[in-house]
């Protein structure tokens, strides 16, 4: 037996709305990230990818406390705020 996930399973499609979400964000707010606020939000994109509740949690402590507006902003996106609400289901 593997552990191999099948394609188009759960985990992809996770990670299907994941970048799309992302994706819709920077479509609308990325002129305004700077070199460090780009590389938060990878670090939040893959956090919420592999549904890492602690690492997305220090990413999104940062983003408050260095960054306020991408915090605002990241809180009011339609779509991450759906992702945020499924990752406190997990535990977050």
């Amino acid at each position: 037996m593997t552990s191999e996930k099948p394609p188009g399973g759960p985990d992809e499609a996770h990670a299907s709305r994941v970048r799309e979400a992302f994706d819709s964000f920077l479509d609308a707010h990325g002129e305004r990230l700077d070199e460090k606020g780009q590389g938060l939000l990878q670090r939040m994109r893959g956090a919420a990818s592999d549904k890492d509740p602690e690492r997305l949690r220090e990413h999104l402590t940062e983003a408050k406390e260095r960054h306020g507006w991408l915090y605002r902003e990241l809180a009011e996106h339609p779509q991450l705020a759906t992702l945020l609400d499924e990752l406190a289901l997990w535990g977050f």
